[in-house]
This record gives structure tokens, sequence and C-alpha cells, in this order.
């Protein structure tokens, strides 16, 4: 299963393999140099038919759990001043990704779109502490009655170049259900009121959709 912004690059690049292969086939007779191009080509193809995969993850309904919007790994768990929605200290949960992880962005919990909003802005490396400030990102606020309102902002990387968000203001999501896509490697922050029960570790794996990030 793939993910559909990926559609037009998987058919691009399929078309490309099956060109080069067919092309290598017929106009090379250098055996190795034949080979090493296919071989190539067919590795791009499997490059990006990894990158845009959409495992169905079976997410169970749980107002009392937000759970992991995106699978990769746990790098920051600390307490922040948010400034841009809440203007107040926040405790931000950080999940970095790294290009091999799955890039779909799913909701973190059940509730109303309180906001959403697109910055365009720089490619720093995701994990640089300017990134959530000054590269392009998307912030959302989600609210359901057990959390109150939780903030997660999409952050594009240094190879990202397109932050894909499917949530609209005033609109009612499903925990587990998709809710964009990051294109080559970024983080997701998570901000939760203080003294949210934390539910991970410092460099702990997740998988989006399945792992319990805060619980009551």
């Amino acid at each position: 299963m793939f993910h559909k912004e990926g559609f037009f690059i998987i058919i691009f690049t399929f078309l490309f393999t099956a060109g080069i292969a067919l092309g290598a086939d017929f106009f090379i007779d250098i055996i190795w140099l034949k080979w090493g191009l296919q071989g190539l080509a067919l590795g791009l193809l499997i490059i990006v038919l990894q990158f845009f995969r959409n495992p169905k993850r079976d997410t169970p309904i749980n107002a009392d759990h937000v759970i992991a919007p995106v699978d990769g790994k746990v790098v920051v768990i600390e307490e922040v001043f948010e400034k841009e929605y809440f203007k107040d200290q926040r405790l931000m949960v950080s999940i970095f990704m790294s290009p091999i992880n799955v890039h779909v962005t799913r909701y973190a919990m059940s509730g109303k779109v309180l906001f959403s909003k697109y910055h365009p802005g720089k490619y720093l490396v995701a994990w640089h502490p300017k990134a959530s400030e000054e590269n392009e990102r998307t912030t959302i606020v989600l609210e359901n009655k057990s959390f109150g309102a939780i903030l997660y902002r999409q952050i594009a990387g240094a190879l990202a170049r397109r932050i894909v968000n499917y949530a609209q203001e005033s609109q009612d999501v499903i925990q587990g259900t998709d809710a964009g896509f990051i294109k080559f490697g970024s983080r997701v922050d998570l901000y939760f009121p203080l003294g949210t029960n934390i539910n991970v570790e410092l460099n702990q794996i997740v998988k989006g959709g399945i792992d319990v990030v805060a619980k009551k």
C-alpha cells in the first residue's frame, strides 16, 4: 500500500526505471555496465517505493491516549515555551524521522481541529534547535474532552521540500487516520499541558498510529 502523495513520483520512477532497463539491454553490450545501470535504476525504484509506503495500522480509538503521529525516534522530552498558539510553558515531545521511516502523519487523537497553519521557511537539519521556529512547518491544534488542547507541529528537514497537511479548522478528526505527509526526512513535535503523563522515553523507537505517547 502506497500513499497517494507519492502517486506521480512512483509512476515517473517506474517509467524511468523501465526506460533505463530496456535502453541498457538494447544499446549496451558491456555486460557489467548494462547490469550496473539496470541495478541502479531498480535500486532507485525500490527506494521511492519504500519511502512512500503506507502500511495499514489498526489504531484502537481511546480518548485517554495520545498516540505517536509518525514513525521515528523520540529525541526530545522537555519543558519549553510555546509561543505561536498557547503562549505558555508546555511539555514537548519530539519524534525524528529518518529518510527510511514511514512518513505518513496520523492524527494523534480524535477531536476537533482548533487551529491549522502553514509556515514557509528554511531547511535546517530537523534536529537543529531553531528548526521548529525557522524551518518550513505546519502547526495544528486538536482538542478533546480528556486532554483539552494539544499541539503538533510538522517540521521539514534538510531534505524535506514539501509538507502536506490535511487538517482544516473546525474539522472533526479520528485518531490514527491520515493527517498528512512529509517528504524526505523531518520531525514532529507534540506539545502537552504541564503535568501530562508521558508514556515514552528518550531514544525510544515509536510507530505512528500504534504507540501511546501520553495517557491519562
